[in-house]
């Protein structure tokens, strides 16, 4: 059997991926093919970065996440995208997305840990909730009496917010706005968050950390 083209290959890759509906890896994209026409991991990654390249002036991207490859819309367009949806996307209080924000800056951390450098206790609801969206997960529980759990983000929690992995997360310094990092994450109405969350990791950082 001939070698497909790269024209084949990207129109063949193009169409396994929207027909997914989620992120592919690159093993499970060269199952697609049979071994006389399968390319090498060189090759099929380059098809997909030409592939991210056609894109470049379309209204959908093909971007590289934690979970593999997928197309999405551009986050420019996102204000008209929602409204093909009749309900009004979920607004999540500064405490949630505090709470999310120090699990994935000081991961593995507990629940009390979250409350020393909040201030304030963080209630059963939104650790609850960030389960639930499985942007979080239990990974341990800290050697201490009560053995409390430790929790950490997710794939999910990488693949929603573009990210391949933890090491892309823009430094506490860097991060102007919480809108940088998580714009489809709205908070509610006149709340700021990524400087309250410098100024508790600084006092954090500055006082014995609880072990």
């Amino acid at each position: 059997m001939a070698s497909l083209s790269d024209s084949q290959l990207k129109q063949i890759i193009e169409a396994a991926l929207f027909a997914a509906g989620r992120p592919l890896t690159l093993d499970e994209i060269l199952k697609l093919f049979e071994e006389p026409e399968r390319p090498d991991r060189g090759r099929l990654r380059a098809m997909l970065e030409a592939l991210q390249r056609d894109y470049e002036a379309r209204g959908v991207e093909l971007v590289e996440v934690a979970s593999g490859w997928r197309f999405q819309s551009r986050q420019a367009f996102s204000t008209w995208v929602r409204r093909l949806w009749e309900e009004k996307p979920t607004r999540y209080s500064r405490a949630t997305l505090e709470t999310l924000a120090l699990i994935a800056y000081r991961q593995p951390v507990t629940r009390g840990e979250i409350e020393e450098v909040r201030g304030v206790s963080v209630s059963s609801n939104i650790i609850k909730t960030l389960l639930e969206r499985e942007w979080i997960r239990v990974v341990g529980h800290r050697d201490v009496p009560g053995r409390p759990a430790l929790y950490a983000t997710t794939k999910k929690f990488l693949d929603y917010f573009n990210l391949k992995s933890l090491d892309e997360l823009p430094s506490l310094s860097e991060l102007k706005d919480f809108d940088q990092l998580a714009p489809e994450l709205p908070l509610h109405e006149g709340e700021n968050l990524s400087n309250e969350v410098k100024a508790k990791e600084k006092n954090a950082a500055e006082s014995p950390h609880v072990q």
